[in-house]
């Protein structure tokens, strides 16, 4: 995919704010310092276009980026951050959740997990939330480069086999490995016939 133009749009705390056209969205989803905001700017190529923070739970709203005038990226609020007050947490996960069961532009969840680390008891849930509601989705295992070669197979393969078997991807937005694998889902996800 060329990119041609990639602009933040705007932050959204309820449904009333969503944008109101009808083009296709692909979300990114997971816990709070599992590098979402890493991964989107990785992806575009711009730096600092999604918000990085070095502390965890910083996205409460849910972010919408245009790109190249034909598609938009949707940065959900991060979970699972603890330090996070609890009225808050409640907030956050009723913006995404809200988000995913209603938007009928979504075509594709990229449900970010960390390549280190076991998928947690929330990764699970959100991955079986997807599967039961039918949401088409991708799985996307951060941090890759933090990882030898042979650990990071073992690893992808342990959280294949935690997600039921589901693809994997492997990325790393210090690298870029693994952007033109997640490129082409994307593009895949974006193509007509996919949602005829």
């Amino acid at each position: 995919m060329r990119l041609a133009n990639a602009e933040f749009l705007k932050s959204a705390f309820k449904e009333a704010d969503w944008p109101r056209d009808d083009r296709a969205e692909i979300a990114f989803l997971g816990r709070s310092n599992v590098g979402k905001s890493s991964l989107i700017n990785s992806l575009l190529g711009v730096h600092g276009l999604a918000r990085t923070s070095s502390t965890p739970g910083r996205t409460r709203a849910v972010n919408f980026f245009l790109i190249n005038q034909q598609f938009r990226f949707v940065d959900l609020p991060g979970y699972g951050y603890a330090r996070a007050p609890k009225a808050s947490k409640k907030e956050w996960s009723a913006a995404a959740e809200e988000y995913l069961a209603k938007r009928k532009q979504l075509v594709l969840s990229i449900h970010l997990v960390d390549s280190r680390h076991e998928p947690t008891k929330q990764d699970l849930q959100l991955h079986e939330w997807l599967a039961y509601h039918q949401k088409p989705h991708l799985i996307v295992a951060t941090k890759s480069d933090k990882l030898s070669n042979n650990e990071l197979r073992k690893n992808v393969n342990r959280i294949r086999g935690a997600f039921g078997n589901d693809r994997v991807v492997a990325y790393s937005a210090i690298t870029g490995s693994g952007r033109q694998d997640l490129w082409k889902e994307i593009e895949k996800a974006l193509s007509p016939q996919s949602h005829s």
